[in-house]
């Protein structure tokens, strides 16, 4: 009789307990119950129309969650924020260094943004938003667009990126609250890159170019390369964790959203609007996807309900 590793190509993995975010067939054994499990998803996930931005823009950043969303920066209006309550947009305090291409992480009251330009200028300022204002905080070490962010408003993770006219940057920056410091260098240097996750276990995924699949963790110290998405693409929109991923959106693939287990990324439902250089936030299962380019720029925002699982015991008879 034919094994599982000789019918997948794989064995399956062992877990102290049941991972959090199983991709539908994923197998493994249970070392704490001494069982053998499966996931089954069992809905899809979906994408619902929330709020429009009171301004329509692309290249901006985003942090928070699907119901406390925070929107700043971007073309059209540079220094503009807003705040998202889970049904709608309001303004909140401009960025002291209005600026598009930028990077950002954190909460609704306790976000951080950095880099970006006005082009054809790149910049290394950053600034942290307490809820109502910004406030500058400590200059990154290089000045980039197009940058990679992840973490807190205490502890940021800066990767990737490029200046207008330079090539693209492998350089990694961690963020104290105070003052950025190196960190371990990308494997690949990449722009237009996606970044989720925390300081110490970052990711980091797609980018250019050319339009790349590549996946790489953070460890709070080094990179190492993970699995390849499944449609190359950067300016995306992104949410989740190192673990729990979500990308939404790119270009060239527009309205593709993938999810990703930490090991792997797998197709999910496709995003309504097709557009590209926008921003996310929020998690894998209940994400918020703002701004870009559509036809133009855009002030859709969109909402994403992840997929149901269930986890069941294999047994045999």
């Amino acid at each position: 009789m034919a094994t599982y590793k000789e019918i997948k190509g794989t064995g399956f993995q062992n877990f102290s307990s049941d991972p959090g975010n199983p991709v539908n067939g994923q197998v493994w054994y249970n070392t704490g119950s001494s069982a053998l499990k499966v996931a089954e998803v069992t809905t899809t996930g979906s994408w619902a129309t929330g709020g429009n931005l009171g301004t329509g823009r692309y290249r901006l950043a985003g942090a928070g969650t699907q119901t406390a969303g925070l929107a700043f920066g971007g073309t059209q209006d540079p220094d503009a924020t807003e705040e998202y309550n889970g049904s709608a947009w309001t303004g909140g305090g401009n960025m002291n260094t209005g600026r598009f291409s930028l990077n950002g992480t954190g909460t609704q009251t306790a976000a951080l943004g950095f880099g970006g330009g006005p082009y054809p200028s790149a910049t290394n300022a950053t600034e942290e938003y307490n809820g109502s204002s910004w406030t500058n905080g400590g200059n990154m070490s290089t000045a980039r667009i197009f940058l990679g962010g992840a973490g807190t408003q205490t502890a940021g993770l800066a990767f990737g990126g490029q200046q207008p006219s330079s090539n693209k940057f492998s350089a990694t920056e961690e963020y104290n609250g105070t003052a950025w410091t190196g960190g371990g260098n990308l494997n690949t240097a990449r722009t237009k890159i996606g970044g989720t996750g925390t300081q110490t276990a970052g990711l980091g995924f797609g980018g250019y170019s050319p339009p790349s699949t590549l996946t790489e963790e953070y460890n709070g110290t080094a990179w190492t390369n993970s699995g390849n998405m499944n449609t190359a693409r950067g300016g995306m929109g992104t949410a989740g964790t190192q673990t729990a991923a979500l990308a939404m959106g790119g270009e060239p693939a527009y309205n593709k959203t993938e999810s990703y287990n930490g090991t792997s990324w797998a197709e999910d439902t496709n995003i309504t609007i097709f557009k590209y250089n926008l921003a996310g936030c929020g998690t894998q299962t209940v994400a918020l996807a703002f701004g870009g380019v559509g036809n133009g720029p855009t002030a859709a925002t969109q909402e994403y309900t992840g997929p149901g699982t269930t986890i069941e015991t294999v047994t045999t008879s």
